[in-house]
């Protein structure tokens, strides 16, 4: 559809909404948003995006907005980690861009963001939960943010109170009870108690499901005895048969994590619920197996707190009359391996972990029940809100709104594909950059740190991975060095180079880089 198409569509819908007889002259104000942001709450555990686990995840809540606004099926993140994530959500632009590459990186509060774009219009701005990004947070009114990652039961609450940086120490109130619930009554206070003169932007942050997979008490007899479906290549051991080229971050890892935390769970990094936990004695398989139960037990149960709480958010919406004019976004910050490939964590551009499952509600102009299959990108988000708003986008924005798409109306420019890239570098999960379109993903595992914080000096010997998506759909068979796919490749690592250039990350300033690309791609190029 062309773009004058595209906007006779929006003048209409607004046109129809204001026009005697319409529904009313308050669908043409700024809406509300509120920007509901969880962790590694992955599409498989959702429950509308299908797989095995849908028939046993608790998403009455998650499935109301779905059932009320439009699922994305296709929203993918461009650096599969929570920081970098967040950094790319606020600034709506690439790691190589806002400066945020790894874990251990920082926003600067001087970086602009589309909060401040909002606050700026007169938006009412708040943020409540999980920040992570270890400065001060900037663009919000309000914030009551946790320090560091948060954890699950008492977190330690910052304000511009008692604001000292992550690194400065632990500083701020311990608020009683369970994280979830915690950020959830902080935002209905701050909706109930909002000027009501002016629109809000509410940024509703949960640390769940993020390791380690707590729950409240509400919820521990939620899955007893229930037996959950594996994924088909939960037993995936080493690369034989696969392909691939990486060793990933196997379940044993994690059984290894909570049999330590067992003989002391209050001195491990983190506390682990429902230990102890052994696999002493057991085969290969059976270690595999009880570590997977234990993930999704936890896991789901984890999730269903999420799902309570949004409900809790969607009655307060209710209530208060707000629901027709309030932008309404769940997503999570990445996706995440439940026993996929026999991994557990993020990171790699698997679908897994590369998918960032994403749904919306607007009512006065997204239409009900919808499902939307354009490439949307984490940078998309800054622009898409700005949209809403009637403002500009952040100065470093490289993204595009996605306002059209939502409605139906997909423009002819839409991105057909995308760029990712992950930048620290182990061994097990090498740094690579790549390229996904609909039907095939080509990854280029460089394996260097590049001089990143947080990287492993050890590099991993470059390497290439191609997958056919629409006879693979779950990336079992690296299909890189099979003749039938050398044009496709062939095109693909032509139109990677391109979109490298396109963004801007093009590692000019980094002889390691060049000399890597020279050797293992530039020299390779015609496959």
């Amino acid at each position: 559809m062309n773009k004058k198409k595209q906007l006779f569509g929006l003048i209409g819908v607004c046109l129809l909404s204001c026009r005697p007889g319409g529904v009313t002259v308050e669908a043409c104000e700024r809406p509300n948003i509120l920007f509901i942001l969880s962790d590694d709450h992955t599409s498989q555990a959702w429950g509308i995006y299908g797989g095995a686990l849908s028939p046993y995840v608790k998403n009455e809540n998650i499935r109301r907005l779905a059932r009320e606004g439009c699922v994305l099926e296709n929203c993918f993140c461009t650096n599969s980690i929570s920081v970098p994530s967040r950094a790319s959500i606020l600034t709506g632009s690439y790691s190589h861009k806002n400066g945020v590459y790894t874990l251990s990186d920082t926003l600067s509060p001087e970086t602009d963001n589309f909060a401040k774009r909002l606050q700026a219009a007169g938006y009412q701005t708040a943020l409540f939960g999980k920040w992570h990004l270890k400065k001060r947070p900037a663009g919000f009114d309000t914030f009551r943010v946790f320090h560091d990652q948060g954890s699950y039961r008492n977190p330690v609450i910052k304000s511009a109170d008692n604001w000292i940086d992550d690194d400065q120490g632990v500083q701020g109130d311990t608020l009683k009870g369970f994280s979830t619930d915690i950020v959830t009554d902080l935002t209905i206070n701050q909706i109930r108690n909002r000027d009501k003169n002016r629109p809000f932007l509410i940024c509703c942050h949960f640390k769940a499901t993020h390791e380690p997979w707590d729950f409240p008490e509400r919820m521990k007899h939620l899955y007893d005895d229930v037996e959950f479906p594996e994924p088909e290549n939960l037993m995936e051991f080493g690369t034989e048969k696969s392909g691939r080229t990486f060793e990933g971050q196997a379940l044993e890892i994690l059984a290894k994590r909570w049999e330590a935390a067992s003989g002391n769970n209050a001195g491990w990094w983190t506390n682990y619920p429902e230990l102890p936990f052994s696999v002493q004695g057991l085969g290969r398989d059976a270690v595999r197996r009880k570590a997977y139960r234990k993930l999704i037990k936890d896991y789901l149960r984890c999730g269903a707190t999420i799902d309570e709480n949004i409900g809790h958010l969607l009655h307060t919406l209710d209530e208060e009359g707000l629901s027709q004019n309030t932008v309404v976004i769940y997503v999570s910050d990445q996706g995440y391996f439940l026993g996929e490939h026999g991994f557990f964590d993020k990171r790699m551009m698997y679908d897994e972990s590369l998918r960032m499952p994403f749904v919306i509600r607007y009512p006065k102009e997204i239409p009900s029940g919808t499902r939307n299959r354009d490439i949307v990108l984490n940078i998309d988000f800054a622009s898409l809100l700005a949209d809403y708003a009637g403002i500009s986008v952040p100065e470093l924005s490289q993204g595009r709104s996605f306002r059209t798409n939502l409605n139906g109306y997909t423009p002819d420019d839409w991105r057909q594909d995308m760029y990712y890239r992950y930048w620290t570098q182990h061994p097990v999960r090498p740094a690579h950059f790549g390229i996904r379109n609909h039907d095939y993903k080509l990854m280029f595992l460089y394996g260097d740190r590049l001089n990143m914080t947080g990287s492993d000096s050890t590099a991993h010997t470059p390497s290439w991975e191609f997958y056919d998506l629409k006879r693979d759909p779950h990336e079992n068979r690296n299909v890189y060095n099979d003749p039938a796919y050398a044009d496709f490749i062939r095109q693909m690592k032509q139109r990677l180079l391109e979109l490298r250039e396109s963004v801007e990350d093009n590692d000019k300033d980094i002889p390691r880089m060049q000399e890597i690309m020279v050797k293992y791609y530039l020299k390779n190029e015609s496959h």
